[in-house]
């Protein structure tokens, strides 16, 4: 146990190593999140796009 409590302590420097270890982890999550957000609102922006224009209709084929 008494490991543990030395690793927990980081050699003096706790008070400074979890707390960047804990914004570093809330940035990394808060950015998934606003990816996945954004891709999202992306997606339903396609889908919005493609179904609002007309279908195109195939040329057809001249033989050359």
């Amino acid at each position: 146990m008494d490991d543990l409590a030395q690793f927990l302590a980081m050699g003096g420097y706790a008070a400074y190593v979890w707390p960047a270890f804990g914004t570093t982890f809330l940035v990394v999550i808060g950015l998934a999140v606003a990816s996945w957000r954004r891709l999202k609102s992306a997606e339903a922006r396609l889908a919005l796009l493609e179904h609002s224009r007309p279908a195109r209709r195939a040329r057809p084929r001249t033989a050359a």
